[in-house]
């Protein structure tokens, strides 16, 4: 019985994430009100059914792709701890997120979306729990301030700067590579990337 349920939940946890890609592709092309389930189930190679069967409609879909998203975010680029110096840390943010704008782009593109449109889904999450997540991370910049660690600043517009520096390059890919002369950038490009905004923050932070 243990062994028929774990076989399921990863059927369940498999077929979700092949619907989740699909849709981040569909949204960010048609954006919430052109997207389609029809297209949706086509892009993820699976009955129009299957979708439905964990959704109840494009609405719900949206809304557990927009959790998922903030899910994973949480757990994999969330670096920004205490227990660690200021200058390891905030480079291992900014690391993080630039890699996030290389390797999932379309996350953010439809996250920006969203608050682009008024966050009418996520309109509750931010004003819960994103501001306790968004104190915790403003306390342990406030301690490293404290201890004078880092300069005195504003921790919220540091923590804009970082956000919008490191997005950009996924939300707003196409004008960078136009003004780069790419047609897209390539690895050697993110590493040049978190070179030099990590080099640029740290150095706004006060920290050598």
């Amino acid at each position: 019985m243990a062994k028929a349920k774990a076989s399921e939940g990863n059927v369940r946890q498999k077929n979700k994430s092949l619907i989740f890609n699909a849709a981040k592709k569909e949204f960010v092309t048609y954006g919430f009100k052109g997207a389609s389930i029809k297209r949706i189930a086509e892009r993820a190679n699976i009955a129009r059914a299957n979708i439905h069967y964990y959704f109840q409609d494009k609405t719900d879909l949206y809304q557990q792709l927009l959790s998922n998203i903030i899910e994973v975010w949480n757990r994999d680029y969330d670096t920004l701890n205490a227990d660690q110096e200021p200058k390891a840390a905030l480079s291992s943010y900014i690391r993080a997120k630039v890699m996030h704008s290389k390797n999932d782009p379309d996350s953010s593109r439809i996250f920006a979306s969203e608050l682009i449109h008024g966050a009418p889904v996520l309109e509750e999450y931010l004003n819960t729990d994103f501001r306790e997540w968004l104190q915790s991370k403003v306390a342990v910049i406030e301690a490293w301030i404290e201890q004078g660690q880092i300069d005195q600043l504003n921790p919220h517009h540091l923590l804009f700067l970082i956000w919008s520096s490191t997005q950009h390059y996924a939300d707003f890919n196409v004008q960078v590579v136009a003004a780069l002369n790419k047609e897209e950038m390539n690895d050697e490009d993110f590493e040049e990337v978190v070179s030099s905004l990590t080099q640029i923050i740290l150095k706004g932070c006060g920290i050598n």
